[in-house]
Parts: structure tokens; sequence; C-alpha cells
């Protein structure tokens, strides 16, 4: 599994704007020399973001991005469903995009359960954690928070 560029720069930008306290937000010009980025590419990721309903922009001159609502609220598999879609769809195995016209293995198919199982697991985790768990610093304190998230509440 990979996580894509336009999921992790995403999630980046999510929790630079969760930490900012400024009412105004952070424009892209900041958001890309923050976070090393293009402003092209930044543009096109808070684009992604507002129609997730995820950010808002602020009007006017000093104008930005701003979280759409509290850091708590925002979940983070609607996040990374946004950025780039699930890991694995069932519905994939019926694309006709994949030029095939039949696949030998459509009535059993062990990879199919395997994939579908990793998502189920994955999906019942990432519902547990909000943009909020993911805005402390530093980075061993997260670590340590998450992983009592998930003895708190393993994945069953």
């Amino acid at each position: 599994m990979k996580i894509t560029a336009q999921e992790e720069y995403g999630l980046r930008i999510l929790i630079r704007l969760a930490r900012n306290k400024d009412a105004e937000g952070l424009s892209i010009p900041q958001l890309s020399e923050t976070e090393g980025l293009s402003s092209h590419y930044v543009a096109k990721l808070c684009r992604i973001l507002r129609m997730a309903e995820l950010i808002n922009s602020t009007p006017g001159n000093k104008g930005g991005y701003v979280l759409a609502k509290p850091a708590n609220e925002i979940i983070i598999k609607d996040v990374l469903d946004a950025l780039g879609g699930r890991l694995f769809e069932i519905s994939f195995c019926g694309d006709p995009s994949r030029n095939m016209r039949f696949c030998t293995h459509s009535v059993d198919c062990s990879a199919r359960a395997l994939w579908s199982i990793i998502q189920l697991t994955m999906d019942k985790l990432l519902v547990q954690i909000t943009l909020a768990d993911l805005t402390g610093n530093p980075e061993e304190e997260t670590g340590q928070k998450l992983r009592q998230l998930l003895v708190e509440n393993p994945v069953r």
C-alpha cells in the first residue's frame, strides 16, 4: 500500500490549518512556503479540500483558508477519501475500464477477500482518528496518543 503525495500533502495542509490561530487563515503563498510545495499544487489541494467541505476560503486582501469545522470533528477517513479514495473498492472487479472481458477469478477470488478485509480494518481505525489527534507536538507525543487510541479501541 502506498500513500499518495496528494494524500500526504493534503493532510499536512489540514494539520497546518488546524494549528493556525489566525482567524483569517493561511493563504496559498503562506501554505506553499511553509510546506515547501508549489503554489499551483497547494491551490489544487485546497480546491479538493474545499470541494470536500473540509476547508473554507476567507474573502479579502488578507484572506486565506481555514478549517470548515473544528479539528475534532474532521475524521481522517473522510480526509483520505476526499484526497485519494479508498485502497480497495469492491466495484473494481466489475470495472469495464480494466479491459478484461471476464476475470478468471470472478467467482472465487482470495485476493479480493484480502483487500476487502484490509480496507475494512483501515476504515474502522481511521474513523476513530480526528484531525485534532494529529495536531500535537512532537511526533512522538502524537504517536503515543494514536497507539493509545488503538489499545482502547482495538480494530476487530
